[in-house]
């Protein structure tokens, strides 16, 4: 068995953090976790009597986090592991989506992420100690219609998470960007927000793309329990990859994108290199 870890998980009450917090636990490791209500948090500290630790936080209220993270660190920690799971999916037409979409999106899947990130690398450098994994998505590499908003902030969140892993590696701390595949969690269900239709040319692409979504919500693919149990070897790996892609879905996908990528550079790289000199 791997050497028993605190974990600081945001998101717990449902999807990949849901899971993970229950396996982690399962194999002896200690889990802080953040929910949003008081309910929320009375369930989650009842799956263990001593190793369960919930804490009220929103991810996108910035002036609390580092209250929060300083009081984990001083009653629960030190934490060895920052899980950033918060976040969910915007779904809409681009042309349809309102900025306010955007930015929500936004402040939850990246800023969110990155506020709380913040507030732990202090304590994960002075200690020359710590992983953080990222939830992003196949998304933060490929795209489809009608989540372009929800598409940027994972191609966001993947290449802060990248360059982070080159800031912090001579700190001896890891960073690495999971990026799942189709998941029977609640992504495509009640956690997605849609923006309404409003503009007909659309209705032929895009509503059956809209309508197998809703149709595939909790028959996809991807196990969230067999997720967590692949992020816990990274978490126990002493050499931890800084891109882990989980799913068949997701590594058909994003290697078809890679080869296309590769074989469109190949295409145009005369005109590429003509801007030389």
């Amino acid at each position: 068995m791997s050497a028993i870890k605190t974990l600081f998980i945001t998101g717990v009450s449902s999807g990949f953090g849901q899971a993970l917090a229950q396996e982690a636990l399962a194999e002896g490791h200690r889990v802080i976790g953040t929910v949003r209500s008081q309910a929320a948090l009375a369930a989650f500290e009842a799956l263990h009597p001593n190793r369960a630790h919930g804490v009220l936080l929103d991810v996108t209220d910035f002036a609390a986090i580092d209250s929060v993270v300083a009081d984990v660190q001083t009653k629960q920690g030190p934490v060895d592991v920052l899980v950033n799971n918060a976040g969910y999916g915007h779904e809409g037409i681009f042309e349809e989506s309102s900025l306010e979409d955007m930015r929500r999106q936004f402040d939850v899947n990246v800023f969110g992420a990155v506020a709380v990130t913040k507030a732990f690398v202090p304590y994960f450098r002075k200690r020359r100690a710590g992983h953080i994994l990222n939830i992003t998505s196949m998304g933060g590499y490929i795209t489809m219609p009608g989540i372009s908003y929800y598409c940027g902030s994972k191609f966001a969140l993947e290449g802060i998470s990248d360059t982070l892993s080159k800031e912090l590696q001579p700190f001896n701390i890891f960073v690495t960007a999971v990026a799942p595949g189709s998941f029977r969690t609640d992504w495509a269900g009640r956690s997605m927000h849609r923006t309404p239709r409003s503009i007909s040319d659309y209705n032929e692409s895009f509503d059956p793309i809209r309508q197998a979504r809703e149709a595939k919500s909790g028959q996809q693919l991807g196990d969230p329990r067999k997720a967590a149990r692949a992020m816990l070897a990274i978490i126990a790996s002493p050499t931890p990859p800084a891109h882990l892609l989980l799913g068949s879905d997701a590594l058909a996908l994003v290697r078809d994108k890679l080869q296309r990528t590769a074989e469109s550079i190949e295409q145009w790289q005369a005109l590429s290199c003509s801007t030389d000199g």
